[in-house]
């Protein structure tokens, strides 16, 4: 793959990654709650990994197909935001002492990451989108390997990004716990909004 295309995929993709949204309102909501926001961070990669695995496959052009999977799963992702937001708006996180923490919690907020960012439908159909025009099926690499080696230039975009707003917000706010409520409910607003404008779109078309 050339490298100037993997570079123009790259800032393609950070564009998206800088943009506010699902991810960032979880990775700034692990920052207040957790000692460490990498089990929430990890969670999230490991969505986006889930999603570049599904488009190397093929499977996600064949959902885009299937009009009833592909409603479902976009109601599904909505409704999971949805709730997650309603969640930080009635119980919003703030920051917690540096105390140790159970596996069995890194364990929930990496499955919790994974849900955001593995069924947020925008998340799917920008990998759908994205991808295919970075391709080249005349390239000596395969096809699936080429969707591989982009979604891994993502990921890895994903990676810098969250963490550093999983700490920011932490060290910004951790002093400042009505700053930090604020910034939870509106980051729970997000979610909730997101969520509606998806679920709105499938109940228009």
């Amino acid at each position: 793959m050339a490298i100037a295309t993997l570079t123009a995929f790259w800032a393609v993709s950070l564009m998206f990654v800088v943009t506010p949204g699902a991810d960032w309102a979880y990775a700034i909501a692990a920052g207040l709650r957790h000692r460490t926001v990498l089990p929430a961070v990890g969670g999230l990669l490991a969505g986006h990994l889930a999603a570049t695995a599904v488009v190397a496959a093929g499977v996600a052009a064949l959902v885009t197909r299937t009009p009833l999977v592909l409603t479902a799963l976009t109601a599904v992702g909505a409704a999971y935001l949805v709730w997650l937001g309603v969640g930080m708006l009635t119980r919003p996180p703030a920051p917690q002492a540096d105390t140790e923490q159970a596996a069995g919690s890194w364990l929930r907020q990496a499955a919790k990451g994974a849900g955001v960012s593995g069924l947020n439908p925008k998340v799917f159909l920008l990998f759908l989108a994205l991808l295919p025009q970075f391709t080249d099926p005349d390239a000596a690499w395969p096809l699936p390997v080429q969707i591989m080696a982009l979604g891994l230039a993502h990921v890895a975009s994903c990676a810098v990004v969250y963490t550093g707003v999983g700490m920011g917000a932490r060290r910004v706010l951790r002093a400042r716990p009505a700053a930090a409520r604020v910034v939870s409910r509106v980051s729970g607003a997000v979610m909730i909004s997101l969520g509606g404008v998806l679920l709105a779109g499938q109940l228009i078309t």
